[in-house]
């Protein structure tokens, strides 16, 4: 999908790279919104139009040789005692490892704006904020997720907030950024953990993709193989029908495996 819209994006990132919008804060009037389905909505809606585009699990990365690191989010609930906490259940993954965790988000900012140049007519904005999840320690492997997040939306005509995608057809697209470490909990050894939708933060050395994210070549054994071969590179190695089958597998609903990550 994203492909079909290059041309446009290309004009579009030029807008987002121009415009450095005047914000507002909006810390006491998100606590009226239950932003949940913000990390763990299945489908969004692009451009505040019509077209329903699937989201794609996260891309992530753990550890400087930017091993792959998968993590879905099973649920998030909002603490009805504290409006701008969110309790996560999920799962992580590495190469075969799953592993199960809870913790939460905690909402420390939040900002509204408005554009002139693209959707003037909406409102957008973002919300910032820390986040701890504790995988479950009788697991092998495992350890605790902290750091910061960055997620994005827009208010529509009828007030309702929504997944920030109005610019899914440009390069730069982004959104739920997730920027921290991993610590395990015997060692206490901490490696880089990052990971986000359609782009990973602090993650030049790993992605060389300007229209979207795509994985150099020199990190491809560390987990990137299929990925790569699923979105046309290398079609050599492995099927390509075989590859996105396996980049869209529901691997948070199999049995949790205990190998090393």
């Amino acid at each position: 999908m994203r492909q079909i819209f290059t041309i446009v994006g290309l004009l579009i990132s030029g807008l987002v790279c121009a415009q450095q919008p005047k914000t507002t804060n909006f810390i006491a009037e998100l606590t009226k919104y239950d932003i949940s389905h913000l990390w763990t909505l299945n489908k969004f809606q692009v451009e505040n139009d019509t077209t329903i585009v699937e989201r794609k699990e996260p891309l992530g990365y753990i550890g400087d040789n930017y091993q792959r690191f998968y993590i879905h989010f099973c649920s998030a609930i909002q603490n009805p005692k504290n409006k701008l906490e969110y309790f996560i259940c999920g799962k992580t993954r590495v190469r075969n490892n799953i592993c199960n965790f809870q913790g939460k988000l905690i909402i420390k900012e939040a900002k509204i704006y408005k554009t002139e140049d693209y959707f003037p007519e909406l409102t957008q904005g973002s919300v910032l904020g820390t986040y701890e999840f504790f995988e479950d320690a009788k697991q092998k492997g495992t350890g605790i997720l902290s750091g910061t997040f960055s997620t994005y939306f827009y208010l529509d005509e009828k007030g309702q907030l929504k997944y920030n995608a109005l610019l899914f057809v440009a390069d730069t697209f982004s959104n739920n950024l997730f920027e921290g470490i991993w610590s395990n909990y015997m060692s206490k050894e901490t490696k880089k953990c990052n990971w986000g939708d359609y782009r990973i933060p602090d993650s030049n050395e790993l992605d060389g993709g300007t229209c979207e994210f795509m994985v150099k070549s020199k990190y491809a054994t560390n987990g990137w193989i299929g990925y790569m071969i699923a979105n046309g590179a290398s079609p050599d190695r492995m099927d390509i029908i075989s590859a996105q089958k396996e980049e869209n597998r529901k691997w948070w609903l199999e049995d949790d495996k205990t190998m090393n990550r």
